[in-house]
């Protein structure tokens, strides 16, 4: 297989671009990842809406091929909130105020979502790559570096996704998911 050209990921977040080079590097066809930080005003709407157009203005920015994600954080009992605006509750409440946002609720269930949008350049429509983990709002645990996740706890673990060490956490994790079906489209590519 020929040498892959290095991924542009269009992020400012350090973690999430520790996290996917740390999967995409892996393996035996690895994929070398960049990241350039831009301003991107988000729209509200589904998790797939905001990471398209999110995708679709990066892609001019640089001019060329790139990736985008968009994570959500989806709670049952308050059918599907916060959603793709999890970062703006994170921001404004914290962990503690995750978990108040349940009280009452018979069920802490929630879904981790991670979309992953890959656009070939400007004027191309990106193409979507989701990973999905299930899971429960559980009082924090762990270091809390990195978003939610010490709050969020996998089905069928004991620990949050910040208690995990990192190799773990990837293989189960909705950002592995996504990213292992966006590694397959990319090593497709002529």
């Amino acid at each position: 297989m020929a040498s892959l050209k290095p991924l542009v990921f269009v992020t400012g977040n350090a973690n999430k671009l520790r996290e996917v080079k740390e999967i995409l590097s892996s393996g035996s066809h690895p994929i070398d990842v960049q990241s350039q930080s831009l301003e991107i005003p988000e729209i509200q709407g589904t998790t797939i809406e905001v990471a398209t157009a999110k995708c679709k203005r990066a892609a001019e920015l640089v001019g060329g091929p790139c990736i985008t994600e968009d994570t959500a954080l989806c709670y049952v009992a308050l059918k599907g909130l916060p959603g793709p605006y999890i970062k703006h509750f994170m921001s404004e409440i914290g962990h503690e105020g995750l978990n108040a946002l349940l009280v009452g609720f018979a069920t802490k269930a929630a879904e981790a979502v991670c979309t992953f949008a890959y656009s070939a350049g400007p004027g191309t429509e990106p193409i979507i790559f989701e990973g999905r983990t299930e899971g429960t709002i559980v009082p924090a645990r762990g270091p809390k570096v990195f978003g939610w996740d010490a709050v969020f706890q996998p089905s069928g673990y004991d620990l949050t996704y910040a208690e995990m060490p990192s190799e773990e956490k990837n293989k189960i994790s909705h950002r592995g998911k996504a990213l292992e079906k966006l590694r397959a489209y990319v090593q497709s590519l002529p």
